[in-house]
């Protein structure tokens, strides 16, 4: 593959994390706002919820995951090219911060699960 392929790669893997993103964040933030409705609604209701929640989170960090792993071989193809331009040369010198989408931000959602998960079954 030639770099302007490659690149066209890159940019294709960070669409999809952001896209990867969409639907667990905005089920997060509503069951946020709405925790006590939930609650109100009963226990099949909370139950529901919470799968939904966890779910679209394991779905989303595959997502995120895997085009985070693509996006840093598309950088390792980058850097063995023998000639580069200098967005390649930022594209090799960023993609390691592609293990904050890997490792951290699932995290992150585990932890705001379990906060959620608390408040909608205490």
């Amino acid at each position: 593959m030639n770099e302007l392929d490659l690149i066209r790669l890159w940019q294709k893997s960070r669409q999809q994390i952001i896209i990867a993103q969409l639907a667990p964040t905005f089920l997060l933030i509503t069951t946020a706002g709405l925790v006590e409705e939930v609650r109100d609604a009963g226990q099949v209701t909370v139950w529901a919820v919470i799968g939904i929640l966890l779910a679209s989170g394991i779905l989303g960090a595959l997502a995120e995951y895997t085009a985070a792993h693509e996006a840093q071989a598309v950088a390792k193809d980058l850097g063995s090219l023998k000639t580069k331009s200098t967005l390649a040369e930022t594209i090799v010198k960023t993609a390691p911060w592609m293990h904050v989408v890997k490792y951290l931000t699932p995290a992150i959602f585990v932890g705001i699960f379990i906060a959620l998960f608390v408040a909608l079954t205490r």
